[in-house]
């Protein structure tokens, strides 16, 4: 018998033909009886006084049914960091003052959509201009307004991580490189736009179906902001059409629908349309990098230091837990013996920044892999040599941050080499750059501040062996509900089609922290592992004892029969022994249960994955514009629970890391996003896309399901610097701001000619 039945097999996604047949219900798609359509009036002005808003004519708008402004509200302030209270600093709907372009003011109910766009038009808000400042450079000086009140210097928080000696160090490198990097904006452009479907009843009790990643997040939140009990609270996430890190906050249309159905007891549905959704959530952080490394003459690297201003935009929201995985990661994939990193968020008076695929990674991959590969040719090293010798290993202890238990970085480093030397003798202005990476699978630090394990999971077995998993874990397009249904199959000894999966529903699934830092296979995958085994030594139990068999521990359940592990031939089967089990039990259903949390003091993640990526394009030298040619990432990700999944991820993860290298940017005039449309917002197209490979290397993580870990995010890290590494090699101009255009590349290589005349 193999080793697994489930794991490891080419399945398609559980929830795959609802999708292709356009059957599957997302929050756009839903209606209910007396629904209204809410719109959301926001703020046109970058900082500003709000001095009176007069709603009165759009209350008597024929066909509108409420109008609610920031008096409205509670006057609390949220946040995700809610163990930080100083942190939690948007109202959402402003009392006061508004601190960007699209910060919400009002928000009307109606019969339609036309008659909300309408009542928007007739609610007038008298401003006062203030001060603003957009630049986080210029936010952080003595002449700068000042945008949250009691906030010096405009520095939302700071973070800073030392080991070893960083200034004697020094003294010992024989070659020390310093630049400067500026990473851009991104946007997350999901293809379903923020949305939420609330009604408020008459006992008091809040539904809210909406597009998240993290239904226990949304319905905590808004619990919090509306001044009523958690469990009077149930959020439903539907089918998701993309999160990508922007989902997992509580926002303006699911904050505005509830306290509008809060006031008038009536279902209120709101959409943001594209132009919302571009300048009025949130975004991927820019950063503002000064680094410094050093190195021995053999490329031994001996010390690096890190200063990272970010663009903070006018709230929290995710954006300190950026700042601080900015800086841990610019340590990776790498044994650095002295590291010293200081981070900076600056307030601005911009859309708010957050979490982004990546979470602060791309930005410090695309700086550091820059940097080892400019030291390497200082040196007169093999780009892919001064990586190995540097390269992570199992078992590193990263002093006071990580333990790497699992770690195929050199594996992968080899299989790169292989596919770049198989390339051959390239064409003239064609170059392959290489970028390493190493990714969390979840984060262990609390700072949402819950009571509950990070992740948990009940399995409970029908009468026909048809399995029941209710799990808190949000489906986004990522293919848990899959993956989850996977283990659960193989943990538990039966077929996949036999699992049905009901996940994130507050309503009826336990609690779980959401799908970000790709934290669900490993820490949900961990929970639903230990419910399904719950529920099989149940049964394992029961079988054992109608077989007259005292050792349990040598029994197993495999493709639907019981057995004993040293002779399979002797058991019974699954389905036969759950209809006993159930009628021993007096009817009772069998249920499993498991929870995950990892434990680890001072540590940030259980586990994580490493890759290497090799980006080949080529560069046209007359104009600067190249195209990517091939794209080949070699991955490990521990065991690999769905093949098909894994290659999916791959290539989503280049479009979109490919895009953040290649062309998308958010420029803005005094505040302004000057793009908000995706015609205007430059996308990587299929066209555009290369030819794509994935060299999956095996290992194997010993905290992981089956020893699993993530490989989600950790993919989108390596693309802007393999980009940035190769148009230096096909072209010779090296690009420090991000996205790197063809603008930028003609321009570098005019630069270039005047310096060579």
């Amino acid at each position: 018998m193999s080793k697994y039945s489930v794991i490891g097999t080419r399945v398609h996604r559980v929830d795959g033909v609802e999708k292709v047949t356009g059957t599957a219900k997302y929050t756009f798609d839903m209606v209910l009886p007396n629904m209204l359509y809410g719109k959301i009036l926001r703020s046109p002005h970058p900082h500003a006084k709000i001095l009176s808003i007069d709603t009165s004519k759009a209350e008597k708008l024929i066909g509108v049914k409420a109008v609610v402004t920031g008096k409205d509200t509670i006057g609390k302030k949220q946040g995700i960091w809610r163990r930080f209270p100083e942190l939690c600093d948007e109202e959402i709907l402003c009392r006061e003052k508004v601190r960007y372009i699209g910060d919400a003011v009002a928000a009307v109910a109606a019969i339609d959509e036309d008659t909300a766009e309408e009542a928007l038009d007739l609610i007038e808000v008298d401003y006062e201009p203030l001060p603003a400042v957009f630049n986080p450079m210029e936010a952080i000086t003595e002449e700068a307004p000042q945008i949250h009140e009691g906030v010096e210097l405009n520095i939302n928080i700071n973070r800073h991580l030392e080991w070893g000696n960083v200034d004697d160090a020094w003294k010992d490198c024989d070659h020390i490189i310093e630049e400067q990097y500026v990473c851009s904006s991104q946007a997350h452009v999901c293809m379903e736009t923020h949305d939420a479907l609330a009604s408020f009843d008459h006992n008091g009790k809040l539904t809210i179906w909406t597009s998240t990643q993290a239904a226990y997040y949304i319905q905590v939140l808004a619990a919090d902001m509306l001044g009523i009990r958690e469990g009077d609270v149930r959020c439903i996430n539907p089918y998701t059409g993309g999160g990508f890190g922007s989902k997992f906050e509580l926002d303006s249309a699911q904050f505005c629908a509830a306290l509008l159905s809060q006031k008038i007891r009536r279902p209120v549905k709101i959409v943001l349309n594209r132009e919302e959704e571009f300048t009025a959530t949130k975004r991927r952080t820019p950063m503002y990098y000064f680094v410094k490394l050093g190195a021995k003459k053999d490329g031994t690297m001996l010390a690096k230091e890190v200063r990272v201003i970010t663009e903070g935009g006018a709230y929290t929201a995710m954006g300190a837990t950026a700042l601080y995985l900015t800086g841990f990661f610019s340590s990776f994939p790498y044994k650095y013996p002295n590291y010293r990193y200081d981070g900076y968020r600056a307030y601005t008076n911009t859309a708010p920044t957050s979490a982004m695929r990546g979470f602060g990674a791309p930005q410090s991959t695309f700086v550091g892999e820059s940097m080892i590969d400019n030291l390497a040719e200082d040196l007169g090293i093999d780009p892919i040599e001064i990586r190995r010798k540097n390269g992570m290993t199992p078992n590193y202890v990263v002093p006071g941050q990580a333990w790497i238990q699992s770690c195929g970085l050199h594996e992968c480093l080899d299989a790169i080499e292989k596919h770049v030397k198989e390339r051959g003798k390239l064409p003239p202005n064609r170059g392959i750059g290489v970028s390493a990476y190493g990714f969390m699978s979840g984060g262990i630090f609390n700072w949402f501040d819950t009571p509950y394990a990070f992740s948990s999971a009940i399995v409970r077995i029908n009468i026909d062996g048809k399995v029941d998993l209710f799990t808190g874990a949000n489906e986004i397009g990522q293919g848990s509900n899959t993956t989850l249904s996977m283990i659960c199959a193989e943990a538990l000894g039966v077929k996949l089609d036999d699992i049905r999966i009901h996940s994130a529903d507050t309503g009826i699934c336990p609690p779980d922290l959401g799908a970000w830092g790709s934290r669900e296979t490993l820490m949900n995958g961990n929970a639903v592992k230990r419910a399904a085994e719950d529920a099989k030594n149940q049964l394992i139990e029961f079988a054992a004892a109608k077989m007259g068999i005292n050792i349990v521990y040598d029994m197993d359940i495999k493709d639907g029969w019981i057995h004993l592990v040293d002779r399979p031939e002797r058991g019974v089967s699954y389905y036969d022994i759950v209809k006993d089990a159930i009628r021993g039990k007096d009817g009772e259903a069998i249920i499993g249960r498991g929870h995950y949390t990892p434990h680890r003091k001072g540590m940030i993640s259980p586990a994580y994955s490493f890759g290497v990526q090799a980006a080949e394009v080529e560069v046209d030298p007359e104009t600067g514009r190249y195209k990517l040619v091939n794209v080949t990432t070699a991955h490990e990700s521990g065991t690999v629970i769905n093949p098909v999944g894994i290659e999916g991820q791959l290539e989503g993860a280049i479009m979109m890391a490919g895009g953040y290298g290649f062309c998308e940017d958010q420029p803005m005039d005094e505040g302004k996003i000057l793009n908000p449309s995706i015609a205007d917002y430059k996308l990587i197209r299929a066209l555009d896309m290369p030819e794509t490979e994935i060299l999956e290397i095996d290992t194997y993580e010993p905290e992981g399901p089956f020893g699993a870990k993530e490989a989600g995010e950790g993919l989108t890290n390596p693309t802007a610097g393999a980009i940035g590494n190769a148009v230096y090699k096909a072209a010779g101009v090296r690009i420090r701001h991000l996205p790197i255009t063809p603008e930028k590349v003609f321009r570098a290589l005019e630069a270039k000619k005047k310096q060579e005349k």
